[in-house]
């Protein structure tokens, strides 16, 4: 009797960290927890050759490059991580998609502080009526910004990460400031 091999640590622990990011793309405004602090095991999780990386955060290059994915500027990135965001002027580069492959906008991670900051109301596929939401530590403007530049079905997708939690943000979702 043949029997499936045991996952590794490594895949069980890349496992749940998939999970959690599709949980919290799917239910924009809700905190999931990640199995471990950072983005290291996001890159294990999404990122394999076939990606294009744009990493800030010169500490996390070395895990970019154990994937094998290919580095690319801003404009060319699949996936993007920005580390802490402090500048907005890159964010006008980033890959969008268009009307035909609207699935060519890029998957973005930005560290944040989630439960601090302006207070956000969330609309949109995957919330009922509503979500209120606090993200500090992004810059004045990001929200202004993320509105003119998602024209949906084109735009980018965000991911916010606060040590081991995750806040998903699809382009779908509509961000209103209170």
């Amino acid at each position: 009797m043949r029997t499936a091999p045991t996952p590794s640590r490594e895949e069980t622990r890349a496992n749940a960290t998939f999970e959690a990011l599709i949980w919290s793309m799917s239910r924009p405004g809700r905190l999931r927890d990640l199995p471990e602090r950072g983005e290291a095991q996001i890159i294990e999780a999404l990122i394999d050759r076939e990606c294009h990386v744009f990493c800030a955060d010169p500490l996390l290059m070395p895990k970019v490059l154990e994937t094998g994915a290919r580095i690319a500027a801003l404009a060319g990135a699949d996936h993007v991580f920005l580390g802490a965001l402090t500048d907005l002027d890159g964010l006008k580069s980033l890959s969008t998609g268009s009307d035909l492959y609207p699935d060519g906008g890029a998957s973005v991670v930005i560290r944040a502080r989630l439960g601090e900051g302006p207070r956000l109301r969330l609309t949109g596929p995957g919330i009922e009526t509503e979500e209120c939401v606090h993200i500090g530590g992004v810059p004045d403007g990001f929200w202004s910004l993320r509105r003119d530049l998602i024209q949906y079905p084109i735009g980018f997708d965000v991911f916010f990460i606060d040590g081991a939690q995750v806040l998903g943000l699809p382009r779908s979702t509509k961000v209103e400031m209170l």
